[in-house]
């Protein structure tokens, strides 16, 4: 039986994976790095997951300081949406933090 030498493309693959896990300590062989990216990578996804979580939490906590005065978070998105104002969340909390008469006036116009 010939002997099958892997040519360079296995070798590239073997540098990816040496860059691309040059940080990790410790792991020397091909088998131990992919296992290692494999699971930075499925961190990596969740983490972005629970970053937008929060994210969507802090904003939808700025919003609530500034709207209890008047009404509660609750009555205001839903005023939002039945008056079809298309204002994200974001840019709810920022107008809010930035703009509060701004952000009084639109208050305003959506529960009258």
């Amino acid at each position: 039986m010939t002997r099958l030498k892997r040519g360079y493309l296995t070798q590239n693959c073997r540098k990816d994976f040496r860059v691309f896990a040059s940080t990790f300590l410790g792991f020397t062989s091909t088998k131990q790095l992919t296992q290692k990216k494999k699971k930075a990578l499925v961190y990596a996804h969740n983490n972005k997951i629970l970053k937008r979580r929060d994210f969507r939490c802090l904003w939808i906590t700025r919003i609530n300081a500034v709207t209890r005065n008047n009404s509660s978070y609750n009555l205001f998105m839903h005023n939002m949406h039945k008056k079809r104002l298309l204002i994200n969340r974001k840019i709810c909390a920022q107008i809010a933090l930035s703009n509060k008469k701004y952000f009084y006036i639109l208050l305003n116009e959506i529960t009258n």
